[in-house]
């Protein structure tokens, strides 16, 4: 199918439109944590700790596994750029987790093990979120891939706002240079995955239902932040975050089109 590199459609621009509400709502639930008085060096490996779960958990394993289903059946139905293109998705998870496990040890704590880390930094509302996701993938098939793709990073907003520590010195420094990081490698790549869903192969049904299945998880997404950070945010104020109260954040369009457009040049 031929990229857009011109315009996206109107029915993604009413989807993004429909979620920025609720990525703003993740951002609000981070930066009230970070500005927040509350907040203490505890807090902190709380928070990463829990991030480095999900760095191992829901950011190695899954490649991990890909990869593991793959390598066998080289130059047998897979070929070798899949592979690659899979190696690489897990060689940056990996130094997604290994820039968190450095990141906990400066706030004092010891990185633990993989299955201490899963009995330690597991919560209950990112076992949600991803029970959700699963059930969208099993009863949706390929649109619920969809909505997990849109979904994933939430916008980056945990890292956009953890850079905004930088200039603080310490310990905000050392976060905020982490987050830079991670989001260089990841921005582009969450833009890409927004903008890949606009082809002609959804009718005004799918449209709709993929609304429906991306705000029920990034409205999930918000519930999972607040938790990790210690609840900054009261119950009420989460539930106005769901609703969409946020003043939603702006899509980046032009650098997400471009990118778009530059990957149909390399490609051809």
């Amino acid at each position: 199918m031929p990229e857009r590199a011109i315009a996206p459609s109107a029915e993604l621009r009413r989807l993004v439109a429909r979620n920025a509400p609720l990525w703003a709502g993740e951002a609000e639930v981070v930066r009230s944590y970070f500005d927040g008085p509350t907040r203490s060096r505890e807090r902190d490996r709380e928070w990463v700790l829990r991030q480095l779960y999900k760095e191992y958990w829901d950011g190695i394993v899954p490649p991990l596994a890909a990869l593991g289903r793959l390598v066998p059946a080289l130059e047998q139905g897979v070929a070798r750029a899949e592979l690659v293109a899979a190696a690489d998705v897990l060689a940056e998870e990996v130094r997604h987790y290994a820039l968190f496990a450095d990141l906990y040890e400066r706030l004092g704590g010891a990185a633990p093990a993989p299955e201490a880390l899963r009995a330690r930094g597991a919560w209950a509302e990112n076992d949600a979120l991803m029970a959700l996701r699963a059930r969208h993938r099993e009863q949706h098939g390929a649109l619920g891939v969809r909505a997990y793709r849109f979904t994933e990073g939430g916008y980056c907003t945990l890292f956009s706002e953890g850079m905004r520590l930088a200039g603080r010195g310490g310990d905000d420094d050392a976060i905020a240079a982490v987050c830079a990081a991670i989001h260089d490698d990841e921005f582009e790549h969450m833009l890409l995955g927004v903008v890949d869903l606009d082809d002609d192969s959804l009718d005004g049904a799918g449209w709709a239902l993929l609304g429906e299945l991306t705000t029920a998880q990034l409205a999930l997404r918000i519930e999972m932040r607040n938790a990790q950070f210690g609840y900054p945010l009261s119950r009420e104020r989460v539930a106005a975050l769901r609703g969409g109260a946020a003043a939603p954040l702006a899509f980046d369009y032009a650098r997400a089109t471009a990118l778009r457009a530059a990957r149909a040049q390399h490609t051809r």
